[in-house]
């Protein structure tokens, strides 16, 4: 992928956050979908910008993004694909506290190859991926600020060595089980973090948390960026349920129920993974 490339989706995931500011300042209605899960407007704006970009952009790669796929569209995809989540977080988002994010990622042969996770009402940005650097050792995933719709203080980030006195764990916010918090419970924990949408994985790669456990429902598009961000500042996404790693995949006539992830974990290292995960590491 070419810095020009890299460029746009950060600023498609950047114009996507400030329809959805725009939004989020004022009265607005809520509806469910058919799961139940909450969606708004704002859900449907930023999705129009991130497609119409990537369908400029890119317009020979297919995109899997959630309110299209909602509404029957689910294109049939080969191995390069787009997955867009356009506000990952809703109850967040209808709680006012912050924690909702953009998600744009492009997988190849089942890999999130780069992903970009917006948090517009933070005023921050991750992205990353394979590749990304001519120099293998050199970091390839990042964060920044948003500044009038720019990125400002760059900065290259990875993930952290555990600290001797325990682990910091991530759970989320508004969807934690009973699953998990039992998987939890079985680890050394120094503290427990609680934060919304895939904010978790960037904090993972950025490293402020040494492991994200997820087991309860969640869908590819949720995922995908914050994974391939995990991935390129050193950690990894496997499954919960033997440690190996997560592949994203599509077949053919699939329905959004396809797209449901099994339970997963990112760590900053496969050492960590608890038993019977560890067994496959």
């Amino acid at each position: 992928m070419t810095e020009e490339q890299i460029s746009l989706l950060c600023q498609l995931a950047v114009r996507a956050g400030e329809e959805i500011l725009k939004i989020y300042a004022e009265p607005f209605d809520v509806e469910n979908k058919a799961d139940g899960s909450p969606v708004t407007k704002a859900d449907a704006a930023a999705e129009r910008i991130i497609l119409a970009g990537l369908g400029n952009a890119f317009p020979g790669i297919p995109v899997i993004a959630e309110e299209s796929v909602e509404a029957g569209n689910l294109p049939e995809v080969a191995d390069v694909y787009f997955l867009v989540d356009p506000l990952d977080g809703t109850k967040e988002f209808l709680k006012k506290n912050g924690e909702f994010t953009v998600n744009i990622a492009l997988i190849e042969k089942g890999v999130p190859v780069f992903g970009v996770v917006s948090a517009p009402a933070l005023g921050e940005i991750y992205w990353g991926g394979q590749s990304l650097s001519s120099d293998a050792a050199a970091p390839c995933a990042f964060k920044a600020r948003i500044e009038g719709g720019l990125l400002a203080d760059v900065e290259a980030v990875k993930v952290r060595t555990p600290p001797p006195g325990g682990l910091s764990v991530l759970a989320s916010r508004s969807h934690l089980s009973e699953e998990t918090s039992a998987l939890i419970d079985r680890l050394n924990v120094a503290e427990r973090l609680s934060v919304g949408s895939s904010l978790k994985l960037c904090w993972v790669a950025a490293g402020k948390a040494d492991l994200y456990p997820r087991l309860a429902p969640t869908m590819q598009w949720d995922i995908a960026a914050g994974d391939a961000v995990v991935r390129a500042a050193g950690g990894a996404v496997v499954l919960a349920a033997d440690g190996s790693d997560f592949v994203y995949s599509v077949p053919v006539n699939a329905t959004k129920d396809d797209l449901r992830n099994p339970h997963f974990i990112a760590v900053t290292s496969r050492d960590l993974l608890p038993e019977p995960a560890a067994a496959a590491s």
